[in-house]
């Protein structure tokens, strides 16, 4: 088994895959419609799907949205980086809402978090020191 995709609902697919272009350099892969968008990340795909789909007659699956004026739910979407401070800034400057300014774990490695401009939880990370 390996992990294929993670799927976000958001109240917009396309503006939010339009910022995570943008803030985090991500091309979109595939899209239908305006109701999902799948990102490349990588082996695994970062995916946006449009809350009203999923929650409609198409699927009708229950969940509960993620906003920026509420807490995040407990997950977070994390992104490998060289440069932490140059992406934590250019997140921001796109619209990104600032949670922890890079920092210096003990171990070594540099760790941001914001907050998309839906609400999620993104960390910004160096590769852990071997």
């Amino acid at each position: 088994m390996k992990l294929a995709w993670v799927i976000r609902y958001v109240p917009d697919a396309t503006a939010t895959a339009g910022f995570y272009g943008r803030a985090f350099g991500l091309k979109p892969r595939f899209a239908a419609g305006e109701d999902f968008v799948a990102m490349e990340t990588g082996a695994t795909v970062l995916a946006f799907c449009r809350e009203g789909f999923a929650a409609g007659s198409e699927m009708g699956l229950a969940f509960t949205p993620t906003r920026p004026d509420a807490k995040p739910p407990a997950e977070e979407i994390a992104f490998e980086v060289e440069d932490v401070p140059a992406a934590h800034a250019r997140a921001l400057a796109e619209g990104g809402i600032e949670v922890l300014a890079p920092v210096e774990k003990p171990w070594g490695q540099v760790v941001s978090y914001l907050r998309d401009p839906n609400g999620a939880l993104v960390e910004l990370c160096t590769a852990i020191p071997a």
